[in-house]
């Protein structure tokens, strides 16, 4: 037996079931998931978690990239935030005419990629908001212009929301849609709009999205057109346990058909200038726990991405014990997450990327948006 084999022994009988159930690569039930969030063993539910990390390498010959953590790295492009949603975490969206609601043209979109974007940067990464004035002519002039500017660089855009909302504009199926973005050079969807699937929680806190049911079909669909994704949860809305494993799930079973997605992101809510209180106080514990258990849930997704915008540097460290392989990238001008409160900078260099991979024992590891490896440091 191993050492921490013997640690889960002796210290967390409760869970051992599930040990072994990680040790011989068993999928986990939804009951294993809920006893995990029950449990206060975090130490366990770590171990059992960059276990089952390094079990997917093993299993698939690439035992040389158990230490591996990736970044990118990228710049993050907002082109408006007057948007027609209401959904009341978000302290991004604006109506036309309220203080600080901004728009950029077509030609200020060109211009921005022209003289702030590094032409050496491997991702530009696209989110904005439902605006009637971005409409998909507009979109797909400006992937164009993209890869006229930009040939290299991969283009991830648009939340499975921005597209439903671009379709329904447009009065074009899902599928016309994306082939049309696809073909003027979109190369991946973002994960984000997913939230909590729950319709109760949805109701709640964004009765206008897209339900989880259409979010997971409009993903299907990308990835059935050759168009990759990542996947993401939102925490602190009012979820229960209970909906963020019936989330996991959610997202394993589209997987188990797809293989569409490459890295599962956890979020957690910034309530400031938001219309929701601070539901649960999501402390440093229930963060770790996300990470740790999603990466024991989603057994067929590769990555585990710590978005270390929302949760610190030194959190986002701390979880690259727990399951966790990427940290993302430079993420250079991020607006979303700093318009609720955000108190980390707006961007990191690669040396600080690296320095702080290194700090945890780790290997960094620049990759682009598909995890093709660029260089090993």
């Amino acid at each position: 037996m191993s050492l921490i084999q013997e640690y889960a022994a002796k210290n967390s009988s409760n869970l051992q079931d599930i040990f072994e159930k990680i040790i011989h690569n068993q999928r986990l039930s939804k009951e294993d998931g809920l006893r995990l969030y029950e449990s206060f063993d975090l130490l366990t539910i770590g171990h059992m978690a960059d276990l089952a990390r390094t079990n997917r390498l093993k299993q698939s010959n690439e035992v040389d990239k158990v230490n591996h953590v990736y970044w990118i790295n990228n710049h993050h492009l907002n082109l408006t935030n007057i948007c027609e949603g209401k959904c009341k975490f978000c302290a991004y969206r604006k109506q036309e005419g309220d203080n600080g609601a901004f728009l950029l043209s077509l030609d200020q979109a060109i211009e921005h990629i022209e003289t702030r974007v590094d032409k050496s940067i491997k991702e530009i990464h696209i989110v904005s908001a439902l605006n009637p004035k971005c409409d998909l002519d507009y979109y797909i002039s400006l992937l164009k212009n993209c890869k006229r500017l930009l040939p290299d660089t991969h283009i991830q855009a648009f939340t499975a929301v921005e597209i439903e909302y671009l379709a329904r504009i447009s009065e074009l199926t899902i599928t016309q849609t994306l082939t049309e973005l696809k073909n003027a050079g979109l190369g991946s969807l973002p994960g984000g709009g997913a939230e909590i699937f729950s319709p109760a929680i949805r109701e709640k806190v964004c009765p206008e999205k897209i339900s989880g049911e259409k979010w997971l079909e409009i993903m299907q669909i990308a990835h059935s057109l050759g168009l990759k994704s990542n996947a993401t949860m939102l925490s602190g809305i009012g979820e229960s346990c209970e909906d963020k494993i019936n989330h996991m799930m959610a997202l394993r079973e589209v997987q188990d058909k797809t293989n569409g997605f490459m890295t599962f992101i956890p979020l957690f809510c910034h309530y400031e200038n938001t219309e929701l209180d601070s539901y649960d106080n999501i402390t440093g514990i229930d963060i770790i726990k996300d990470y740790a258990i999603s990466r024991l849930m989603l057994d067929n997704i590769p990555h585990i991405k710590a978005f270390w915008i929302q949760i610190g540097i030194k959190l986002a460290q701390v979880t690259l014990s727990f399951g966790v392989d990427d940290l993302d990238g430079t993420v250079i001008e991020e607006k979303i997450t700093h318009s609720a409160g955000a108190s980390t900078g707006q961007s990191l260099s690669k040396d600080e990327l690296i320095h702080l991979i290194k700090k945890t024992g780790k290997i960094p590891v620049e990759r682009d948006t598909v995890y093709n490896i660029i260089k090993v440091y």
